[in-house]
C-alpha cells in the first residue's frame, strides 16, 4: 500500500478537480463541454446574489467561460438536466447510468417528495405530448394561495414526469425549466440501456476518483440511496483487480486510480488563487473538506441571520495549494458594483502581501464575469 502526505493527496484531488484553472488551447463552448465530461456533473443553483453556481463552477475551470455557451450545449444536446446528488447538469455520454434512478422513482422503489397525483400526471403528459414544450406557467392554476416553498399540482406533476424520465428539460427561458418528452429531446445515438446495479456502482466509483483523485469509501454513494452494498462489494472487485488501489492518508485508508500517482509529478500552480462557489464540486461534501484541506465550511444563507459567522453567501478561496480563506460577496445588478462583504483568512495564511495581491488580480476578473464595472472593496482595506 502507498502512503500519502496530506499535501500530495491535495495535490493529486486539486489536479484532479483541474484547479486552479489553466489556458485552454480548445474553444471556450469545446473547453466547457470537457470539464462538464471530466467533472461527471455541474450542481445548478438558484440563488444569484453573485453569477449562479453552475455558471460559477464552470468558469473556475475554463477562463473563457461564458454563460451562453451552458445553454449551447443543452442546445445541441451535449448537455442535460437530471439529478446527481442534486439538480445538475450532466454530460449526455453519461445518459444511460441517469436511467437508475428514473426507473427507481418510477417503480416507486424511490419515493419523490412531493405527494403523487396520478390525475395530474396523466393531464400534465397528455398536454405536453399535444402541445409540445411547455412551462409550469403554462398550466393554469386556480386553488389556494401557495405558501411560501409550495408549488402547484401541475408542477409538482411536471417534476414527477421529470424525475421519472418521461420528460426532459428541453431549455430554459429566464431560467425557468421548459419541458418535452423524453422522445423528442434524447438523441436518437445515446445508449438508453439501464445499466446492471454492478454496472452503476463501477461508474460512480471510477468517475468520482477520475474527478477527485482520492476517496474515502462512504464518499462514492453521496446523498444517494440504496446503493452502498453494491458499491462497497463492487470496489472490493475493482480492488482486487487492481482498477483501484489503496493508499494511506494520516492513517486513513483512500482509493484511486493507479494513474492517478503520476499527477504528483505535475507541478501545481499554487500561486494562482481561486475564487470558488459554495456548490463547487471541490467543496460539496463539507467533510471530506476537514479530512483532507482542514477546511471546515458552511455555507450561512441557510442559517439564522443572527447565528452567521462569515456571512450570507461566503466562498471558498483557494490559494498556494489549500483553502485559505472566505470571502462573502455581492454583485449589485443595478449599480454593476461587486460588494466586497467580509475576508476572513485561515490561521495559516501569513503571507499576506502575497495573498492581497493574488486575491486584488483574481477580484478583477470575477467582477467582470459578474458584468460588474465597479468594485467596492473598503473591507480589504
Amino acid at each position: 500500500m502507498d502512503e500519502l502526505t496530506k499535501q500530495q493527496a491535495q495535490k493529486i484531488v486539486l489536479h484532479s478537480q483541474r484547479l486552479p484553472a489553466s489556458p485552454k488551447k480548445a474553444t471556450a463552448k469545446v473547453a466547457t463541454l470537457a470539464a462538464i465530461e471530466h467533472l461527471g456533473y455541474v450542481q445548478i443553483d438558484t440563488i444569484s446574489v453573485i453569477c449562479r453556481a453552475h455558471h460559477h463552477t464552470l468558469w473556475s475551470r475554463n477562463p473563457t467561460y461564458q454563460p451562453e455557451q451552458l445553454q449551447q450545449l443543452v442546445a445541441s444536446k451535449d448537455v442535460f438536466e437530471y439529478w446527481a446528488h442534486a439538480a445538475s447538469y450532466l454530460p449526455m455520454r453519461d445518459y444511460r447510468f441517469s436511467l437508475v434512478r428514473k426507473h427507481a422513482m418510477k417503480s416507486g422503489a424511490q419515493k419523490h417528495w412531493f405527494a403523487r397525483d396520478e390525475k395530474m400526471i396523466a393531464h400534465v403528459h397528455e398536454r405536453i405530448a399535444n402541445e409540445g414544450p411547455l412551462q409550469a406557467k403554462d398550466f393554469a392554476y386556480s386553488g389556494a394561495k401557495l405558501k411560501e416553498w409550495q408549488t402547484k399540482p401541475a408542477k409538482q406533476a411536471l417534476e414527477y414526469l421529470f424525475m421519472q424520465g418521461d420528460l426532459m428539460i428541453a431549455s430554459r427561458r429566464n431560467f425557468h425549466k421548459v419541458y418535452d418528452l423524453t422522445e423528442r429531446v434524447l438523441p436518437a445515438t445515446v445508449d438508453d440501456s439501464l445499466p446492471t446495479q454492478k454496472e452503476y456502482a463501477r461508474f460512480l466509483i471510477t468517475s468520482f476518483l477520475r474527478s477527485n483523485g482520492v476517496a474515502l469509501a462512504d464518499e462514492f454513494g453521496y446523498l444517494r440511496k440504496q446503493i452502498k452494498p453494491v458499491l462497497r462489494a463492487t470496489l472490493q472487485e475493482m480492488l482486487d483487480a487492481n482498477d483501484v488501489i489503496l493508499a494511506k492518508v494520516d492513517g486513513t485508508n483512500y482509493y484511486l486510480l493507479p494513474e492517478s500517482l503520476a499527477l504528483l509529478d505535475k507541478p501545481l500552480a499554487r500561486k494562482k488563487l481561486a475564487i470558488l462557489s459554495p456548490f463547487d464540486n471541490l467543496v460539496i461534501q463539507r467533510k471530506r473538506m476537514r479530512n483532507l484541506f482542514d477546511f471546515d465550511y458552511q455555507i450561512e444563507c441557510y442559517v439564522p441571520k443572527a447565528k452567521r459567522v462569515y456571512g450570507y453567501f461566503v466562498l471558498p478561496i483557494l490559494w498556494r495549494g489549500r483553502l485559505a480563506a472566505r470571502i462573502d460577496l455581492k454583485a449589485d445588478r443595478k449599480t454593476q458594483t461587486l460588494y466586497v462583504l467580509s475576508l476572513h483568512l485561515e490561521d495559516w495564511v501569513t503571507d499576506i502581501s502575497a495573498f492581497r495581491e493574488a486575491l486584488t488580480a483574481e477580484l478583477q476578473r470575477f467582477m467582470i464575469f459578474n458584468n460588474c464595472v465597479t468594485m467596492d472593496n473598503e473591507q480589504l482595506k
